[in-house]
């Protein structure tokens, strides 16, 4: 398992569209990539799951990855929030 904090940089949060592109860009991967809100955890796979968590601007986040392509996948992860996911 691979982790790491990132702060959430999208004015808007993680609304339908970059929720979107965030999890169009973990699903490759065979790892499971969860992402920790506060006490919350939620499947960093799933859109809804994701806008359902209420990520907004300036929330730090863990992103989690465990499986086989791990640090493949915690990368990818960190990147499409670092890049602010085309906002």
């Amino acid at each position: 398992m691979v982790s790491q904090k990132i702060t959430i940089k999208n004015e808007q949060g993680l609304h339908m569209r970059p929720a979107g592109v965030f999890a169009k860009a973990v699903a490759p991967f065979q790892s499971d990539v969860k992402i920790k809100v506060g006490d919350k955890t939620v499947n960093g796979k799933s859109i809804m799951n994701i806008i359902g968590a209420c990520i907004k601007y300036g929330t730090e986040i863990e992103i989690i990855c465990e499986g086989a392509d791990e640090e493949a996948a915690l990368k990818e992860a960190i990147s499409q929030i670092e890049s602010g996911m085309g906002e």
